[in-house]
């Protein structure tokens, strides 16, 4: 493949300057030369110059066909090159934008491990103190229950020394009652007169 030559700091590199042909194909057609003792062959001549210029003016014809061929190479290669500069920036210019959105991830992500970790303390400290609220007043029930049940246990002792207090006095009046009525004397004429005042008499004092 033809490459044609680069520059240092061209990026397309300068042409030679073209080369003025001083002879052209036709000139070698018409050329005559003059005859001379012991001369070259005139018609071996003619015919030597009408074919090289013949080839002359094909290697002309093929130098202009590559010049052309060179000229649309050289547009090619320019705008290959424009179009690898323009990727070249494109290319940094994403890898520029990565990188930042990812710098703008990171720093996002850490705000918001960093708020979540806040609001997690905040809500354990809450959390804390409401235990220690809920152990206080867990505390304060066990010992209003204590007291409860100590005046209960009090009240119930009390009730059932009263209890038992009546029960001795009403035996002892029991007692009392039937001594008096094994000692009292019995009338002939009222013979359920003392079952029934005693009967009475009890119903009174209970």
């Amino acid at each position: 493949m033809f490459e044609p030559p680069r520059h240092a700091d061209d990026p397309v590199a300068p042409q030679p300057p073209e080369r003025v042909m001083r002879i052209s194909p036709m000139d070698m057609r018409q050329q005559r030369f003059k005859s001379a003792m012991r001369g070259y062959d005139r018609t071996e001549v003619v015919a030597f110059l009408t074919e090289a210029a013949d080839d002359y003016e094909q290697a002309m014809r093929e130098n202009d066909r590559l010049r052309g061929d060179f000229a649309r190479m050289e547009a090619l290669l320019a705008e290959h090159r424009l179009r690898e500069n323009n990727l070249r920036d494109t290319l940094l210019t994403a890898q520029k934008v990565s990188g930042d959105l990812k710098d703008n991830a990171q720093t996002e992500a850490k705000l918001i491990v960093r708020e979540a970790q806040g609001r997690a303390d905040m809500l354990l400290q809450k959390a804390q103190v409401r235990l220690e609220e809920i152990d206080r007043d867990i505390n304060e029930l066990k010992l209003r229950r204590r007291d409860t049940e100590g005046s209960l246990e009090g009240a119930i002792q009390a009730l059932y020394r009263a209890l038992e207090f009546i029960r001795d006095q009403e035996q002892e009046r029991t007692a009392t009652d039937d001594k008096l009525l094994l000692h009292r004397p019995r009338q002939a004429d009222q013979p359920s007169a003392a079952p029934k005042a005693l009967l009475e008499e009890r119903k009174a004092s209970s």
